[in-house]
């Protein structure tokens, strides 16, 4: 079943939403994969994601890491292909192959020349469908995992946020590391690696999008020829619900340079009426060079190079956070013009001028955003397999305007106003008691 933007009919079973642009289609297959194309027609180009619902908050303890590491085996070969001849036929396409793992969702994606399409999306389906998963390639790709997490654990700014994640939530599944822990890479094998496979590869749990020179009615052809419909009903549900936050804070003593923070709370899910509002908060508190915490501690007071706010949205809760790096003996006094400003915004709101500043930095960013294929097809295949809405530009523009000073100062009143932080650092403290220097 076929549907544009008006005067479609809805998939089977669907509740009516809005679309994304005037060449946005999508098509149920029988088989219950979900195909979303939008057309671009200035460009040479499609970028095609097949999104698979499944990720680390899917994984029991016992199977932390298990969707990376299927990511990384279907690249090994399939009953067709070796993991050279997939690497050839790409490159020889003049196109990119490439895959990544979240917290909700796995995605393989490619960009090829649309005269290659047919053959770009007959290897996709061939590795989603057909991968060996053979226990010698296990044995192989375990030590380049091992050394994927061995390099993100020695980029403390980056680890740090993992770190933080794992404080905020704790036993919750979000809590749990996309690479997984080394010590359950050490021992999967394949056969568990097959059966969490075919419980979660298949057709009803995975969205195909494409943006750029890309026809619809082409894309549901090669979708339907190619994709084995006989996949199996597996076990891909998921169990959602709100965790519980406590106050606290954690330290990590490492030998770095620079200490690293995250001070942060619980935020908004995904489909929140409020996240509009939140996109304006993040962005005053710490979004860009006029933020308040970059003018502050970096403009003002020279104590770090980097420092940003962000926030992420789930399915059932979502974060909000500001980061910081800074030398060692700083990081007191970081933590506290930090805490200074999410009180100054929550006591007094934000004044009109930043309310307007703000709005226009993000509908810039979001509208130069569009100008890529990736983007688009981004937007549309996250979306989708999330559950969530697919607004059109315009729509999307018309929320952040309708955007008000008293929705923003209401919002931080609701997230900080219990004053529910929790904070992680990484540096050299050794047995130096930072816990009353933070709260």
């Amino acid at each position: 079943m076929t549907r544009g933007i008006r005067g479609a009919t809805e998939a089977r079973g669907a509740s009516p939403r809005p679309m994304y642009g005037n060449d946005f289609q999508r098509t149920d297959l029988e088989c219950g994969i979900r195909v979303l194309t939008e057309r671009m027609p200035s460009l040479r180009s499609v970028t095609t994601g097949f999104w698979v619902g499944v990720g680390s908050r899917d994984e029991p303890l016992e199977l932390s890491g298990i969707s990376h590491f299927i990511e990384h085996l279907l690249f090994k070969g399939t009953s067709r292909r070796t993991a050279r001849r997939i690497a050839e036929e790409f490159d020889a396409m003049g196109g990119e192959l490439n895959a990544f793992s979240a917290k909700e969702y796995t995605c393989f994606y490619s960009k090829v020349l649309d005269e290659r399409l047919d053959d770009a999306i007959e290897v996709m389906t061939d590795m989603l469908f057909h991968s060996l998963l053979r226990q010698q390639d296990v044995d192989a790709e375990r030590r380049v995992i091992l050394e994927e997490i061995a390099m993100h654990e020695d980029s403390p700014d980056d680890i740090i946020h993992d770190l933080f994640v794992s404080a905020l939530w704790e036993t919750h599944p979000l809590g749990q590391s996309v690479l997984g822990s080394q010590n359950v890479i050490r021992t999967l094998g394949s056969e568990e690696i097959a059966e969490y496979y075919r419980s979660h590869y298949i057709p009803r749990n995975i969205v195909v999008a494409a943006a750029g020179s890309v026809d619809h009615a082409r894309m549901v052809e090669l979708v339907s020829r190619l994709v084995d419909c006989d996949a199996g009903e597996g076990n891909a549900a998921r169990h959602s619900f709100v965790p519980e936050i406590r106050p606290h804070t954690v330290v990590y003593d490492r030998q770095t340079e620079q200490a690293h923070v995250v001070l942060g709370t619980q935020g908004l899910p995904r489909q929140h009426p409020s996240r509009f509002a939140l996109a304006v908060l993040d962005n005053i508190l710490g979004g860009g060079m006029s933020s308040r915490l970059f003018q502050k501690i970096r403009e003002e007071r020279a104590l770090a190079y980097s420092v940003f706010s962000y926030h992420s949205m789930y399915v059932e809760t979502g974060l909000v956070a500001v980061y910081a790096g800074t030398s060692p003996e700083n990081v007191s006094a970081v933590l506290e013009l930090i805490k200074e400003e999410i009180a100054r915004i929550t006591e007094k709101g934000v004044s009109e001028e930043e309310l307007s500043r703000s709005k226009d930095h993000i509908k810039g960013s979001l509208v130069l955003s569009l100008e890529d294929s990736g983007s688009r097809m981004t937007r549309l295949g996250k979306a989708e397999i999330c559950g969530g809405d697919i607004f059109g530009l315009d729509e999307l523009l018309n929320r952040i305007d309708a955007v008000t000073a008293e929705d923003v100062w209401k919002l931080a009143k609701d997230l900080f106003g219990e004053r529910k932080l929790v904070a992680t650092v990484i540096g050299p403290f050794g047995d130096r008691e930072l816990q009353g220097h933070l709260f």
